[in-house]
């Protein structure tokens, strides 16, 4: 058994052709999150360009002495579409000939690429992080800002984020295909080499993983984007981050909302079903980068909240400090189940 099934190189040719939408979209962002900058400030990485809020960043990171970020010091700029391109043909290549053994090459390429940019952006960050301008205003000694690789990391007074952005995801998913078509493969070449598998069950066995892979990646909380997520109720854009709430469900899906009053409002529509919610979530009023879970939130009701849309509640992670929060405004302490009911 030398050549793969019609389905695999189907699936190969489709992730292949898939990852020219990269072309058009960013690979990576990084997020930035401060007192001051409640929004958020974003920088997005493209194959060819940056975009964002690079001039207000470089502002601001003049004063602590870090070099100002522009096109000009990414040289990779230069050539990443043709090694893109270059790896979408080879992708196509081998979907056209069926050989396992090109396929097999394919994946350590896409191991090789993958842990080549990883370190590469991880050189990038720890030059610009720690190659200080000895005469810069604000100077701290021994801290270093070098950016997260991937997740969270706090610098100063700002919370910083760095993951896949949409093109990145196009080609993480890509690669999970590859690598799940030469399972199947190998499989069905040490099992079933004399048997026929129906191209319909192949086709389900292969959804069905591929569920798994990014349902188990995806199966938790979302730190929210400020400016630039949408409330899943009112469609309003996520601005203040004392009062945002998420759903996730059994199957990974993430919904975020803006206002407690949203997130009633979202389950009582019944866009989503109860059964279905593995998590309700609130940002914690005192600490906005915490998520407390609804059943043990201690949330406290006042007009003095002035919650985005008109929700007036606020969470807190224990009863001590919601019933001080309270009194400070003359306002009520409830549970979620209870004020659930009222909303």
């Amino acid at each position: 058994m030398k050549k793969m099934r019609i389905s695999s190189r189907l699936l190969i040719a489709f992730a292949s052709l898939a990852m020219t939408a990269v072309f058009f979209l960013p690979v990576w962002f990084i997020f930035l999150i401060a007192p001051q900058y409640p929004e958020g400030l974003t920088m997005q990485i493209w194959l060819t360009k940056l975009s964002g809020q690079v001039d207000i960043i470089n502002g601001l990171n003049h004063y602590i002495g870090m070099k100002h970020i522009n096109e000009n010091m990414f040289p990779e700029f230069g050539y990443m579409v043709y090694i893109l391109g270059a790896f979408i043909v080879y992708g196509l290549a081998v979907a056209l000939t069926g050989s396992r053994k090109l396929l097999l090459s394919l994946l350590f390429l896409t191991l090789v690429m993958a842990g080549a940019a990883l370190y590469d952006f991880y050189k990038w960050g720890y030059d610009y992080g720690h190659n200080l301008d000895s005469k810069a205003a604000i100077k701290v000694p021994g801290l270093t800002y070098q950016p997260p690789l991937v997740g969270h990391k706090t610098l100063l007074n700002f919370d910083a984020y760095s993951y896949p952005d949409v093109g990145g995801w196009i080609i993480l998913g890509a690669g999970a295909i590859f690598f799940l078509v030469y399972f199947l493969e190998w499989v069905r070449g040490r099992k079933f080499a004399k048997q026929k598998v129906s191209f319909a069950k192949s086709s389900v066995a292969i959804a069905s993983a591929l569920s798994l892979i990014f349902t188990s990646c995806s199966s938790k909380p979302e730190p929210f984007a400020y400016g630039k997520d949408l409330c899943d109720d009112c469609r309003m854009t996520i601005m203040d981050p004392h009062f945002g709430a998420e759903i996730v469900t059994t199957k990974g899906k993430v919904f975020k909302f803006d206002d407690v009053h949203c997130l009633a409002a979202f389950l009582k529509d019944g866009k989503v079903k109860e059964s279905d919610v593995k998590q309700t979530l609130f940002i914690d009023y005192n600490n906005p980068n915490n998520f407390i879970d609804a059943a043990t939130a201690h949330l406290v009701v006042s007009p003095q909240l002035k919650s985005p849309m008109n929700g007036n509640a606020a969470a807190f992670a224990t009863k001590d400090v919601a019933d001080k929060k309270g009194a400070e405004l003359a306002g009520q302490t409830t549970d979620w189940k209870a004020l659930q009911k009222e909303l």
